[in-house]
This record gives structure tokens, C-alpha cells and sequence, in this order.
């Protein structure tokens, strides 16, 4: 059984529950969150020192403090899913700071990398909404078409704190 490591951090928008495998990031979200993974104490070790928490710290708090970290500056990062999530939520990971893009927009993009066809906005949405690692991987950017806000696992309103943090205007979004 591969060991689990958890770590927490205040964040603005709350507690943040960081995993890890001991080498990579393997969740980021608020820790009560529906997909927040708790692990049974006898299978956790909270090592706040290992050098993948020291370095999501670092990222999430260069974000919160307005520095636009890239993903390239990320801890490395092992999410666990499919390959077709692991796809979408590369695309999320290109998503601009301070941008959104629509469920549509990133089913074309996909469909375009996959050399054509058609991919089912639902779909792509159905991975968004399993990415792991929030805010690195920024599924808060990604939205409905027209005035749709979207859904977002870790609660709207974070979603709208999130997007205003980055700068976006959210009176386009019927909220």
C-alpha cells in the first residue's frame, strides 16, 4: 500500500488540504470539500516538512498574494484519474490567469487535439469536476456558455472568490 502524507494550510478561502505520495501533490482542496479524501489516521503521516507541501505553500501563497504563479513553478503534481481526465485537466491547467473558458470551448480544443470529431461538453465537464488539485489546476476558470457561471465542486462562492481574486468580471455571469 503506497503511504499517503496530508498537510494543511490557511488559506483566504479557508483551510486547504494538501496529499501527497511523498514525492508529488496528489489532492489540493479545501477540506471539506466532497472529494476531500480523508485517510484513515493508521494510513496518514502528516509531515508538514516534505519539500512537495513547502512547495505548494509557496505557490498557493504567491497566488493568493497576486503573483500569478505558472504552472511550470507547481510542485510536481500526480493526479490520480483517467486518461481522458488527465487530458482535460492538462487544458485547465493552460486556462490563463484571470481568463475563463467554457465547457464548450475546452470540448473544441480537445476534439482539435485529438485531430477532429466532436467531444461532448458534458463530458469534458464531468472531468473538470474531478480535478483534484483546485486552484493549480484552475477548474474555477472554466464556465457555462453565455451567462452560465458553471458548477464548481468546492462551492460557488469560492468559485466567484477565486474568479475576483483573478480579476475577472463576474457581472457578466447571471449568479
Amino acid at each position: 500500500m503506497t503511504q499517503t502524507f496530508q498537510s494543511t494550510m490557511e488559506t483566504p478561502i479557508g483551510r486547504i488540504l494538501m496529499s501527497s505520495d511523498g514525492i508529488s501533490l496528489t489532492e489540493l482542496c479545501l477540506e471539506n470539500w466532497w472529494w476531500a479524501k480523508p485517510v484513515a489516521p493508521d494510513n496518514a503521516a502528516g509531515d508538514a516538512n516534505l519539500p512537495v507541501f513547502q512547495q505548494t505553500r509557496e505557490w498557493i501563497n504567491a497566488y493568493f498574494a497576486g503573483e500569478r504563479p505558472s504552472i511550470d513553478s507547481a510542485p510536481p503534481l500526480a493526479a490520480h484519474g483517467t486518461a481522458f481526465q488527465h487530458e482535460v485537466w492538462q487544458l485547465v491547467a493552460e486556462i490563463p490567469y484571470g481568463q475563463t473558458v467554457s465547457y464548450g470551448e475546452l470540448a473544441a480544443e480537445l476534439a482539435e487535439r485529438r485531430s477532429g470529431g466532436r467531444m461532448a461538453a458534458q463530458a469534458v465537464g464531468g472531468a473538470v469536476k474531478r480535478n483534484p488539485i483546485t486552484i493549480i489546476v484552475p477548474c474555477h476558470r472554466v464556465v457555462g456558455s453565455g451567462r452560465s457561471f458553471g458548477g464548481y465542486g468546492g462551492r460557488l462562492d469560492v468559485k466567484a472568490e477565486l474568479l475576483e481574486h483573478e480579476g475577472v468580471n463576474l457581472s457578466r455571469f447571471d449568479l
